[in-house]
């Protein structure tokens, strides 16, 4: 899952395998073990690279299907008032985007849990 994302994520922004490596200061065939999931980043890597591909670890790793981290979603109004209106989820909203809901809701209570 994690090489297959990253695999993608570098191909949106047109860089080779050489090049993220380069901003990664690692090296390309460490880029290529990963996308083939030979093998795993540490999590400092992981963190830069969610920060540089603008999404969540937690995309990048597969627990989510929402790319945005929780912090990003909250600043999307549409998302906020769905959270604030989460007892009711809108009738007229896909199947697919009532689950995204359902699943951001658990994914910020999952993270702010004490």
């Amino acid at each position: 899952m994690f090489g297959n994302r990253l695999k993608t994520l570098r191909k949106e922004k047109d860089l080779t395998q050489a090049q993220l490596a380069n901003i990664l200061k690692t090296s390309a065939s460490a880029i290529g073990m990963y996308e083939q999931n030979r093998r795993t980043p540490d999590t400092e890597t992981l963190q830069t690279l969610s920060n540089y591909f603008n999404v969540s670890v937690d995309y990048l790793i597969g627990k989510t299907e929402i790319r945005e981290s929780a912090e990003q979603l909250l600043e999307d109004k549409s998302v906020t008032i769905a959270l604030h209106n989460k007892n009711g989820i809108d009738d007229e909203l896909p199947d697919e985007a009532k689950k995204e809901i359902e699943n951001f809701i658990e994914y910020v209570k999952h993270k702010y849990k004490k």
